[in-house]
C-alpha cells in the first residue's frame, strides 16, 4: 500500500503545517513508513504551497508525490496547478467556498475557510479541512490527528485548533462522506 497526498494552498493557508501534522499522525500513531515534502513559491504569503507525504505499510523507496491517490486544494490557483497532476479517480478535497471545481471531477468540499471564521480564527481554516480530509479519506483515525495536532501546535491554541479538526470531522459525518 502506497497512498500518496497532496495538500495544495498558498503559502500563508497552512498547508505545510497540515502535511506536518498528517504526517506525525501516519508515522508516530499509526506506525506507518511516511516522508513528507514541502513547496512553496518565491512569495512567503500568497505563492503557491505544497505539502506532499507517501505513506506506507513498507519501507519507502521513492520519497516524492507525483500522482497524488489525494488531492486537497484550498484555493483555485493550487486546484487549477495540481489537478492535473493527480490519479484518475484520486479522492480531490476542496474548500468550496474558494474553490470553483471542473464540472467532470467528482470532488468533497466544504466551506473549510467559513467554518474557520464562525470559530473566530481563519487561521484554523487547515485545521478545519484536516478533520473533514480525515473522516472522507480515513486514511489516519481520529484520534491520532487529534493526538498529532496536541503534540504540534502551541498549547494555548490546543482546544481552538481541536474545536476546528471536530467541526471538518463532524461535517463530513452529518454529509454521510465518513469512511
Amino acid at each position: 500500500m502506497r497512498t500518496e497526498i497532496r495538500f495544495s494552498g498558498f503559502g500563508g493557508q497552512g498547508v505545510v503545517l497540515m502535511g506536518y501534522i498528517m504526517g506525525n499522525a501516519l508515522a508516530l500513531h499509526e506506525a506507518l513508513e511516511c516522508v513528507m515534502t514541502q513547496a512553496y513559491g518565491p512569495e512567503a504569503r500568497g505563492g503557491a504551497s505544497s505539502s506532499n507525504i507517501v505513506v506506507s505499510k513498507e519501507p519507502i523507496d521513492y520519497p516524492f508525490v507525483q500522482e497524488p491517490d489525494i488531492l486537497v486544494a484550498l484555493s483555485q490557483e493550487a486546484y487549477t496547478k495540481f489537478r492535473p497532476t493527480a490519479k484518475d479517480g484520486a479522492t480531490i478535497i476542496i474548500d468550496n467556498g474558494l474553490v470553483d471545481p471542473s464540472a467532470e471531477d467528482n470532488t468533497h468540499g466544504i466551506p473549510a475557510t467559513q467554518f474557520a471564521e464562525y470559530l473566530g480564527r481563519r487561521i484554523v481554516t487547515n485545521v478545519v479541512m484536516m478533520g473533514f480530509v480525515t473522516a472522507v479519506t480515513g486514511i489516519a483515525n481520529r484520534e491520532s490527528v487529534e493526538k498529532a495536532i496536541e503534540a504540534t501546535v502551541k498549547t494555548k491554541t490546543i482546544p481552538l485548533n481541536l474545536k476546528a479538526f471536530a467541526a471538518g470531522f463532524d461535517y463530513a459525518l452529518e454529509k454521510e462522506l465518513a469512511k
